[in-house]
């Protein structure tokens, strides 16, 4: 992801939200699990994790729902309040401070590719992973994973 220029910007249909990326996310996981699927009535759910500091909201209010996960510990989406479209989520682990924004948000998704796909013993059947992307059946461990410098940012935003 670094020769993607920031900031990118996203919302969500009706365009009465709208929010921009400061910098490159920590990482970006491609979700294969069954709840996300569910979700989002997808195959999968493509999410880029980012410190949500690093989130401006350019237009709009989002509205929370909190909803269930597979982990027992909720996960609250925030959406549009006029057309509903899921721009991003928190989970439990670290609350609001890190964000999951739907890459399919952003006005040019192409630019945030996967860094890895998660709890592909759910996916899809048909779904054919490139192998050029780590894939793990469940969740995976992100000091094996992440870049050097994710590492660093998710440490000083947890301290």
């Amino acid at each position: 992801m670094p020769d993607t220029p920031y900031p990118i910007d996203g919302g969500c249909d009706c365009r009465g939200l709208r929010y921009r990326l400061t910098s490159a996310p920590l990482f970006v996981h491609c979700c294969h699990c069954r709840w996300c699927q569910r979700e989002t009535g997808a195959s999968f759910a493509l999410n880029a994790l980012i410190e949500t500091s690093r989130v401006t909201v350019l237009a709009g209010e989002p509205l929370a729902v909190d909803t269930p996960s597979h982990s027992g510990r909720g996960q609250r989406i925030l959406r549009c309040p006029r057309c509903h479209v899921a721009v991003w989520s928190h989970y439990a682990g670290a609350g609001d401070r890190i964000s999951f924004i739907r890459v399919g948000t952003l006005d040019d998704p192409d630019r945030l590719r996967p860094d890895i796909h998660i709890y592909t013993s759910t996916k899809q059947p048909w779904i054919v992973l490139p192998p050029s992307v780590p894939a793990v059946p469940e969740y995976y461990d992100r000091n094996v994973h992440w870049p050097a410098e994710s590492l660093r940012r998710r440490a000083a935003l947890l301290g």
